[in-house]
């Protein structure tokens, strides 16, 4: 099977804030701010405004990547009525940040964090929400959960040495 029929790929623009902080160790703190539909004209790095003593940030392009075998994830993150996005980024030496990804899986978004990058979440555009929505309907699967049944040919010789199988009574005979 070709891989474009496995996963399907949307280009986003994600939009950080770096506010300050009155802390000894560090003296800034980035969160995800918004992730746009479409890209800006603006360039990644581009400062698009601020209010106090926080910035909003273009960080950049990203892509979304969505698979056939985590419909259900999506579905699950379609149907709380809110939707999400989650944005993993990391700080560069030079101050600024590069996007590590953007997921609509929320086990995907814990992932990234466990692999080391800053995750926040945003709401998810609407334009975003409807495609995610349609590659859902187009290919999720139900899979239905089937209970595995126990053996029940008698005590399992490997726990208990004594026991000899189908005789139920666990003597050595």
């Amino acid at each position: 099977m070709s891989q474009e029929a496995e996963a399907s790929l949307r280009e986003v623009g994600v939009v950080l804030r770096r506010s300050r902080v009155d802390n000894p160790w560090i003296d800034h703190v980035w969160s995800v701010e918004a992730v746009l539909p479409d890209a800006p004209g603006a360039e990644a790095g581009a400062a698009l405004g601020g209010e106090g003593d926080a910035q909003l940030i273009y960080a950049g392009l990203a892509s979304i990547e969505l698979y056939k075998a985590e419909t259900g994830n999506y579905r699950d993150n379609l149907a709380e009525g809110a939707p999400f996005l989650w944005v993993a980024f990391r700080e560069t030496e030079a101050g600024g940040v590069e996007i590590a990804g953007v997921t609509a899986d929320p086990t995907e978004g814990e992932s990234l964090f466990e692999a080391g990058a800053q995750v926040g979440k945003a709401p998810m555009p609407a334009a975003v929400a409807a495609w995610v929505a349609a590659f859902v309907d187009q290919f999720h699967v139900e899979r239905v959960f089937v209970k595995r049944q126990r053996d029940k040919s008698g005590p399992d010789p490997r726990k208990n040495p004594g026991a000899r199988r189908g005789s139920g009574r666990g003597d050595a005979h």
